[in-house]
């Protein structure tokens, strides 16, 4: 199951094989997945939370971004400029959790300093309940998805 990122060669993908599919039919999948973006194999049960998670996921980070770019034009960027910068810096953060290997949290504790400007944001998103809202948009959609599977 790709999700959208397909269309620039950056899906994050996840396939589940039955007892049914040889290795061979695995392979042949992930060749296929591969020139879309990265595949990850689950267990079939896994499948409803990958949806609510990479299916639906894009679609939270481009309301992120659209927050992020909001708060840059409020600040006084123009928005042109403030939308570039939170796409880039998403990238970016994205890509040192995958290069790096360490912890969000620890990538997230390099940023902050000492009641510094990161850290006063961070209050705020905590404050406005940002990682719950994630935790939550995830789960609602993975019982979507174990719903319309049911249909």
């Amino acid at each position: 199951m790709p999700n959208t990122p397909c269309l620039v060669g950056e899906s994050a993908s996840a396939i589940a094989t039955s007892e049914e599919a040889t290795s061979e039919d695995e392979e042949l999948v992930r060749r296929l997945f591969a020139t879309v973006g990265t595949t990850i194999s689950v267990d079939e049960g896994l499948i409803d939370a990958v949806t609510g998670l990479s299916g639906s996921g894009p679609a939270y980070i481009f309301l992120m971004i659209e927050a992020l770019s909001d708060g840059g034009v409020r600040s006084g960027l123009p928005r042109g400029v403030a939308t570039k910068l939170a796409a880039q810096t998403v990238m970016g953060a994205a890509k040192m959790v995958l290069e790096t290997g360490k912890h969000p949290g620890e990538l997230k504790d390099m940023v902050t300093s000492p009641a510094g400007t990161t850290i006063a944001g961070i209050a705020a998103l905590e404050e406005h309940g940002a990682r719950a809202a994630f935790i939550d948009a995830v789960t609602k959609a993975t019982q979507r998805s174990k719903e319309l599977s049911k249909l």
